[in-house]
């Protein structure tokens, strides 16, 4: 069987273990039924995910021109600390900074490869731990908009990363912790105006990830220099595909690619 589209990041579904598809425009392939299968992945074009058009991917799936112009890519997205929609302030596009700033968001912990501090909005709970590969997460503060969660990652960044280590996440080199105890132990490092909404009696959330064999080596697959691969899949944790012969191949890093997905 071989199915066709441009890659987007795997949907995924919480489960025991997570569920994953792989969506394309006239299609869908569910990943966990292809472990111990022999996928091959054929590198065919690229396509801007905002502009559709075949231009080389710059980076999230977008064109250069599209990355410095659409409000999907602006800087508040990667640094929420300087959103300004609850300041009726634009940065490109005021109408779409409010629909997404001025909504619930959540300061949370998770542990991948080590406990870090992240911010999402709340109705990407629990999808954005799983694209993480976090074992265990939990949330610390709930706010209105995404400023005071920016803000208030900032500030405890001071004290806990704010980084996955993917290496030490694929090869599931982990530990587990007491994220109740860091949630607390954080607590007095919130800024003033974030303390009202601490979530005193949030509890861990446990991930389990559809791995049959982790990876001992990692080698990326880089579709540029090599726009086919072929080989058993074994497991899937965060956005990665983890392969028999410790190939592993990172499906969002690759948002914009065209490819062609064989399964036999």
């Amino acid at each position: 069987m071989t199915y066709e589209g441009v890659l987007t990041k795997m949907k995924t579904e919480m489960g025991s273990p997570v569920q994953y598809y792989l969506v394309f425009e006239n299609d869908f392939l569910h990943m966990n039924q292809l472990l111990d299968k022999t996928v091959g992945i054929t590198f065919l074009k690229y396509q801007c995910l905002h502009c559709g058009l075949e231009k080389k991917i710059f980076r999230q799936g977008f064109c250069y021109d599209c990355f410095y112009e659409i409000p999907q890519a602006a800087d508040w997205i990667m640094k929420p600390e300087l959103s300004k929609a609850h300041l009726d302030i634009e940065e490109r596009d005021l109408a779409y900074e409010q629909s997404v700033q001025l909504r619930p968001h959540v300061v949370y912990l998770a542990n991948s490869s080590n406990v870090k501090v992240g911010v999402t909005r709340k109705t990407q709970i629990p999808t954005r731990w799983i694209d993480q590969g976090a074992h265990e997460a939990i949330a610390i503060v709930e706010v209105p908009n995404r400023y005071l969660a920016g803000i208030a990652e900032m500030a405890l960044k001071e004290h806990v990363s704010d980084k996955t280590n993917w290496r030490t996440m694929l090869k599931n080199e982990i530990e587990d912790e007491n994220l109740v105890s860091w949630r607390d132990k954080l607590k007095p490092y919130l800024p003033d105006e974030v303390q009202p909404y601490f979530l005193g009696s949030s509890t861990e959330t446990q991930i389990d990830f559809p791995v049959l064999q982790y990876p001992n080596k990692l080698r990326t697959l880089n579709l540029e220099k090599a726009p086919y691969y072929e080989g058993i899949l074994k497991g899937i944790k965060g956005q990665y595909l983890l392969f028999e012969d410790n190939t592993v191949f990172n499906v969002r890093a690759n948002e914009g690619c065209v490819v062609s997905v064989s399964v036999r």
